[in-house]
């Protein structure tokens, strides 16, 4: 486990959070098609908090994306490193998930984040964020559709409908199982949305969620719990 300095260069407000939003919003590739799904690797990432103690984990789990067996796996624990605020929550996870991607023994392929990409009020969820970051195809894969409307996709895994803004295509709604709320799909960077919906369905042979996300979102809840055990003040381990 990684443990993650407090970045010196955070920003210190919400209006500098904006502003670099804006800055890299530009950067984002949208014209690529990406990795073909079912090939190479894949990841996924999540994050876990304790706010009482201010700590936010991370984990990256690295996924054989032709078996969905996996091959590698890193967590990273910080402090958190941005106030909570709705459309800005990038901010508070990026060190952390960072550090587990560079913790990696490998290259981590397509990563797949439990969140959003364009499907975000300012264009510029986390799965853009860390593809503009890192240079690599990213994609958002959501639990819910957080402000945007879609119709309901038909019944049938496999069907789809746009995730709107008004007219404008953002993502789209995802049914992974027969008669199973849908996922809220996202392009992040380097990867275009026909494609990251037939990514997020080869991930889901079994469930609702993708197994990059099922595995990632464990990983970092055990990390959390072994942090919070080490900066609990009963413990008898000393703090790292």
């Amino acid at each position: 486990m990684t443990t993650v300095p407090m970045p010196a260069d955070r920003p210190a407000t919400e209006e500098q959070a904006r502003a670099v939003q804006d800055e890299l919003r530009g950067r984002v590739v949208l014209d690529e098609p990406g990795p073909p799904p079912g090939t190479g690797r894949v990841t996924g990432v999540d994050v876990a908090y304790d706010d009482e103690r201010d700590l936010v984990a991370a984990a990256a789990v690295t996924l054989d994306a032709a078996t969905l067996e996996v091959v590698a796996e890193a967590t990273a624990v910080g402090r958190v490193s941005f106030p909570y605020v709705p459309g800005l929550l990038a901010f508070r996870e990026i060190p952390t998930v960072l550090a587990a991607l560079d913790s990696l023994p490998g290259p981590p392929g397509l990563v797949v984040c439990d969140g959003y990409g364009l499907a975000h009020p300012r264009r510029f969820g986390l799965a853009s964020h860390l593809g503009v970051l890192t240079g690599l195809p990213t994609i958002g894969v959501a639990k819910n559709p957080f402000t945007f409307a879609y119709d309901d996709p038909a019944r049938e895994r496999g069907s789809a409908s746009p995730l709107l803004a008004g007219d404008e295509e953002v993502g789209r709604a995802l049914r992974t199982r027969d008669a199973v709320k849908p996922v809220f799909v996202s392009v992040g960077h380097r990867v275009n949305l026909d494609n990251a919906c037939a990514h997020t369905l080869a991930l889901t042979p079994r469930y609702r969620l993708p197994e990059t996300t099922r595995r990632a979102d464990a990983l970092c809840r055990r990390a959390l719990q072994e942090a919070t055990i080490r900066h609990s003040p009963t413990s008898r381990y000393p703090e790292s």
